[in-house]
């Protein structure tokens, strides 16, 4: 059971805690010397410390703070408005988390539990192998830092059985993360199902996860299993968290501390033998502020955290990941398309990739539709991406806006394309990598004398 120890000088306080605390062992303690001697020997889980300031003055709360400075046990501090700027001002590096009195005793439970759980999968993690050198993770790609540290993570947490919360942009495969925790954990033969939890409407999300009975609500013809039970022993991913109404937040936080639920129209209890993973795109903890997801929720979800970095955050992998995609859409298209030119490796280097790895899935799979050769080159690349090639022209004179100064870029090279190929606009484009219809938008915007030298198109197929 855990520990639980709190310091306090309010008889009131140490009275009523036991009592309303059933689920942890409730120590009481209101020496300071006694205090740093328990904290630093780890005799306990998780430390509480009451600094009002009707029982401390601001020189005893800031010996106290400074006492347990280096503590490895997660502390929470419970204070009043009047010693609230003081404790954040001493606040030591393990403190977890704040609570004002007087205390919610369900925030304290969901605070202690979650307090708990993380410093033990941290030590878990700590006393686990580093394995950070290799470029792959199951069927995750990329040699950079970021990813490394990513790779490393999952290693460590695959076989923890702890929460594990995945967070990053849309795009960035944080699906694929959670199935390479799943693929290298011990529950690798058993199922893994992704759950989108904004694609399922409101009025079906709980028969989805927890199943039904027959006659449970209009509409059904018979008992139905939710993803909880299909998934046995295996992994549920509940993707976009987020997007669960508060209703629902509920129930899952019940479901998660109890590990346990009732199909909808049923009061027998069925055990959860899944491990649960969450991802989302959003900020939770900004939403917790904003009051549209549960503060305990976030507690007990948020229990481990990987971050998945977004493509611009790692562009030396946007080369790996062009290449491995290639492949892909070259084998299933049965088409001889080898490699990608250094131009157009160039262009996908400097693009920002606002939709992560998932546009840059689909960017190398139009190519490979449009590529006639064996390289794909800058013109199989969509025109947003295109028009980054402004490489070996002549600068204009830094005047006007970025799009005017832009503008002016790709009309010079068109230009002197088509000077190069005596007038042939087909051979420029070609030489270009770019379309022809792009190239006549681009000289059209040009004044005629600037190319009336051109001499007549020469057709120039094959």
């Amino acid at each position: 059971m855990t520990r639980l120890l709190l310091f306090s000088r309010d008889v009131n306080l140490q009275r009523s805690l036991g009592a309303a605390i059933t689920e942890f062992t409730v120590l009481v303690e209101s020496n300071k010397a006694r205090l740093i001697r328990v904290a630093h020997h780890e005799e306990v889980d998780v430390m509480l410390l009451d600094l009002d300031a009707h029982y401390f003055t601001v020189e005893e709360q800031v010996a106290v703070l400074g006492a347990i400075q280096d503590c490895p046990i997660p502390v929470i501090i419970t204070t009043d408005d009047a010693t609230r700027p003081t404790a954040l001002d001493m606040k030591p590096p393990e403190v977890f988390r704040w609570l004002r009195k007087p205390l919610s005793i369900p925030e304290l439970t969901a605070m202690v539990r979650s307090a708990h759980e993380h410093t033990t999968a941290k030590k878990e993690l700590e006393n686990a192998p580093q394995q950070t050198d290799s470029c792959r993770c199951d069927n995750l790609i990329g040699c950079s830092s970021r990813s490394r540290t990513v790779y490393d993570l999952i290693r460590r947490v695959c076989n923890l059985d702890a929460f594990v919360l995945i967070t990053g942009e849309s795009g960035t495969g944080k699906e694929l993360v959670a199935r390479a925790i799943h693929n290298l954990s011990h529950r690798a033969e058993h199922p893994f199902v992704a759950v989108s939890c904004g694609a399922i409407p409101e009025t079906l999300i709980e028969s989805e996860l927890f199943g039904h009975e027959k006659g449970a609500f209009t509409g059904t013809n018979g008992a139905r299993e939710g993803y909880m039970e299909q998934v046995g022993n295996g992994t549920l991913l509940l993707d976009e968290i987020g997007e669960l109404s508060l209703q629902t937040q509920v129930k899952l936080l019940r479901v998660l501390q109890q590990r346990e639920f009732s199909r909808l129209g049923s009061s027998r209890l069925i055990p959860l033998r899944a491990r649960v993973l969450f991802a989302t795109h959003r900020e939770l903890a900004t939403m917790v502020g904003e009051g549209t997801f549960r503060r305990d929720l976030f507690y007990r979800v948020n229990v481990m955290r990987i971050q998945v970095p977004s493509l611009r955050e790692r562009p030396e992998d946007i080369g790996a990941l062009a290449d491995h995609f290639l492949q892909k859409y070259a084998s299933a298209y049965h088409k001889e398309i080898r490699e990608i030119d250094s131009r157009a490796r160039g262009l996908l280097a400097e693009y920002d990739w606002p939709g992560n790895i998932r546009e840059l899935e689909n960017v190398i799979q139009g190519a490979v539709i449009m590529c006639e050769r064996n390289s794909i080159g800058p013109a199989d690349l969509p025109e947003s991406i295109q028009q980054l090639d402004v490489a070996g022209i002549a600068a204009p004179s830094i005047a006007g806006s970025f799009e005017d100064l832009l503008r002016e870029y790709k009309v010079l090279l068109a230009n002197k394309a088509i000077r190069e190929c005596n007038g042939n606009k087909t051979l420029a484009a070609r030489n270009l990598q770019i379309s022809r219809a792009y190239l006549h938008r681009l000289i059209r915007a040009t004044p005629e004398s600037q190319y009336s030298d051109t001499v007549t198109e020469i057709s120039c197929s094959g």
